[in-house]
């Protein structure tokens, strides 16, 4: 689905990533994880076109995507949940949800909003609210929501977890483990590695703008150094 090779990418004179590779394989959930500063946001970025890399390419589903603006990557197909959320604290639910399904025809944006309400049946119940009335976890839910309404093939998630009870934690992931069924490739950026690579098939570390570990969720967590750096050095 997801191909990025030799990306190199920035703020200014500041050089963030370093000629980074990544995959992503039809059916797949993949996570980035890696410490704060790491660059992992950036990578999100690049892909999303919100930030152009300055050397490199990205192809997506055999087509050259490098340097698209952000709303000619979204009509590909990718679809990015920014970390903060970010919904519209000033309009309803649903109509943080019609935001959404802009680039679709009205028939299947109707479709679009029974199959969110049908993931998170909170959403249904609240969606005459605004949503700055939502909870954390709700906006987070909604966030998502309003994301899968552009019908997305690659969904890419920027911290979904941060801030969120633990309960809520554990929905939110129960929820992408769904997508996943749902014909929804994912591209994760997680702080709780633990729980990512646990529902990942696929993971990278990431440090100081370079891929230094690759492999599957399971042996990412079974990885002396990985338990160390990131994991609290538990194996449960």
């Amino acid at each position: 689905m997801l191909t990025i090779r030799g990306i190199e990418a920035g703020y200014g004179a500041i050089k963030v990533l370093k000629k980074l590779d990544l995959d992503v394989q039809k059916g797949e959930i993949v996570t980035l994880i890696g410490a704060n500063g790491a660059g992992k946001t950036t990578v999100l970025r690049v892909i999303s076109g919100l930030l152009a890399p300055g050397k490199g390419e990205i192809t997506f589903e055999n087509e050259r995507i490098t340097g698209l603006p952000p709303h000619k990557t979204l009509r590909r197909g990718i679809c990015l949940v920014p970390e903060g959320r970010e919904i519209l604290s000033d309009m309803t639910v649903l109509e943080n949800l019609l935001m959404g399904g802009f680039i679709r025809r009205r028939d299947e944006v109707n479709s679009s909003v029974k199959a969110v309400f049908e993931l998170f049946p909170i959403l249904r119940e609240r969606q005459t609210q605004l949503g700055k009335t939502l909870s954390g976890g709700e906006q987070q839910m909604l966030a998502i929501g309003r994301a899968l309404m552009s019908k997305p093939k690659l969904l890419m998630m920027d911290e979904p977890s941060l801030g969120l009870a633990p309960i809520l934690v554990n929905e939110v992931f129960l929820k992408i483990k769904e997508l996943r069924s749902a014909d929804v490739d994912i591209l994760l950026v997680e702080q709780n590695a633990r729980k990512a690579l646990k529902i990942a098939d696929r993971g990278y570390v990431l440090e100081t703008g370079q891929i230094v570990l690759s492999g599957s969720g399971q042996d990412l967590i079974s990885n002396e150094r990985i338990r160390a750096a990131y994991l609290g050095g538990k194996t449960g």
